[in-house]
C-alpha cells in the first residue's frame, strides 16, 4: 500500500529513550526507498461485458523517502521525513504521472517519548501487526499490487485491516516509550479535507466538508519468550461525520505476530461502522449506513536469502442498499540478491461476489502469476 508495512511498527518501537547530551551538529540528509516492479500474466473473467488485461506490467514508485535528522545539544532527536510518490495512491481510480508528497511531517525523539506532526499516518496504522508480506514488495493486506476488482460503480474495495479514516491527513501524534514491552499511541486529525499533507497556512477549512476530530487510541506489545517473538495490538477511531452523514464513523481492529525458527504467523481483524467504502480519494462517511468486516492470516518462513509464505484476506461490506464479498489469495515468495535487490514469485486469486444494488449475484474472479523485481536503496 505504501510501505513495507510491517517495518513501520519497529520504527515507532525503536530510540524513544535517548542518549547522552551531544553537541548539535547539521541535521543529515538522506534519501532512500523502494521502486518495485511485476509483469503479470492474469485471467479474469468479465463483469457486465467489460474486459480485463491478460497481461500487465505493474509499477509501484513509493516510499522515495527525503530525511533530515540529527541529535540536538540536550540529547533529544529531531527530523523531518518527505516521502514522494508518483502517480496515484493505491486506493484512487485515476491513472496520472505526477510526483507529489504524499507524507511531510516533522518529530521531536527522546526519554519523554515520540511526538510527531504534519500528514502522515497516525498511532493506529502505525501501531498495527498483521499477515506477513513474503512477495517483494507486496503482501495480501494493504497490498501495492492487486489483480482483482478494486471498486464496483465507484465504490472502493477496501482490502484492509489498516485505519484509514485519517490517512496522511494532517495531524498530531504521541508514542510513549515502551515499558515492560507495551507502548501506547494516541492521534488527533482535526480535519480530513486531504488525503496527504496540506498547508493550511492561509485561510479556514470550513466544517462539516469532511470527516473531522479524528481521535485514534492504540496500544501494542512487543517482546520475546525465549525462542519465540511475539507483537499484539489493538485500536480504536472515531470521527465526526460532515453534515448529512448517518451518524459518526468507527474503527476498530486488532492484530498479532508469531515467530519461531524463521516462520512468521500472522493476522488481523478490522471492523468500520458508518465509514463507508473506500471511495476515489476519500471516505464516505455514513454512505448508506455502510459497515465493513475485514480479517486475514499468513504464514511466512524465511531462511538465508529465501522468503515463501501464503495468505489470505477477506473483505465483507453491507449496506441498505447490496453488498459485497472479498476473498483474496496470495501464494509466493522472494530471493535476496543483495544490496536490497530481491525477485520473487506472486501468485494471486481473487474472487469479488457483490448483491442489491451491485446487481444480483454479481460475479468476478481473477488469477494472476507475476515475476517481481523490488530495490530498496
Amino acid at each position: 500500500m505504501k510501505k513495507i508495512l510491517l517495518g513501520t511498527t519497529a520504527l515507532v518501537s525503536a530510540g524513544l529513550i535517548a542518549g547522552p547530551a551531544l553537541a548539535s551538529d547539521p541535521l543529515t540528509v538522506t534519501v532512500g526507498g523502494t521502486v518495485t516492479a511485476g509483469f503479470y500474466a492474469i485471467d479474469a473473467d468479465d463483469v457486465f461485458g467489460v474486459g480485463f488485461n491478460d497481461t500487465a506490467v505493474k509499477l509501484v514508485a513509493r516510499n522515495i523517502d527525503i530525511k533530515a535528522e540529527g541529535t540536538l545539544d540536550n540529547g533529544m532527536v529531531a527530523g523531518v521525513l518527505a516521502t514522494l510518490s508518483l502517480g496515484d495512491d493505491w486506493n484512487t481510480n485515476y491513472n496520472n504521472n505526477d510526483a507529489v508528497f504524499r507524507e511531510l511531517f516533522a518529530y521531536l525523539e527522546g526519554g519523554f517519548g515520540r511526538f510527531e506532526i504534519g500528514g502522515t499516518d497516525g498511532s493506529a496504522f502505525k501501531m498495527h501487526y498483521t499477515s506477513p508480506w513474503f512477495v517483494p514488495g507486496n503482501g495480501v493486506d494493504s497490498p501495492n499490487i492487486l489483480n482483482g476488482l478494486t471498486s464496483y460503480y465507484g465504490f472502493g474495495l477496501r482490502h484492509s485491516t489498516f485505519s484509514l479514516m485519517a490517512a496522511d491527513a494532517n495531524k498530531v501524534t504521541y508514542f510513549t516509550p515502551r515499558f515492560a514491552g507495551f507502548q501506547l499511541g494516541l492521534s488527533y486529525t482535526p480535519e480530513t479535507t486531504f488525503n496527504g499533507p496540506n498547508p493550511n497556512g492561509l485561510g479556514l477549512v470550513p466544517n462539516n466538508t469532511s470527516i473531522e476530530d479524528v481521535f485514534e487510541v492504540a496500544l501494542n506489545y512487543a517482546g520475546s519468550f525465549g525462542s519465540v517473538d511475539f507483537g499484539v495490538d489493538g485500536f480504536y477511531v472515531t470521527g465526526d461525520a460532515p453534515a448529512g452523514g448517518a451518524s459518526d464513523p468507527e474503527e476498530i481492529g486488532f492484530g498479532a505476530n508469531l515467530g519461531l525458527a524463521g516462520f512468521t504467523l500472522g493476522g488481523a481483524w478490522y471492523q468500520s461502522e458508518d465509514l463507508g467504502v473506500f471511495g476515489v480519494s476519500t471516505p464516505l462517511p455514513g454512505a448508506f449506513g455502510v459497515e465493513e468486516e475485514v480479517w486475514t492470516v499468513g504464514l511466512s518462513y524465511a531462511t538465508g536469502p529465501w522468503t515463501v509464505g501464503v495468505a489470505y484476506l477477506e473483505d465483507e461490506i453491507t449496506s441498505g442498499i447490496g453488498g459485497a464479498d472479498i476473498k483474496t489469495w496470495q501464494a509466493g515468495g522472494g530471493y535476496n540478491l543483495g544490496s536490497g535487490v530481491d525477485i520473487g514469485l506472486d501468485l494471486q486469486m481473487s474472487d469479488t461476489d457483490a448483491t442489491g444494488f451491485f446487481g444480483p449475484g454479481a460475479e468476478q474472479e481473477s488469477k494472476s502469476a507475476g515475476l517481481v523485481l523490488s530495490v530498496s536503496f
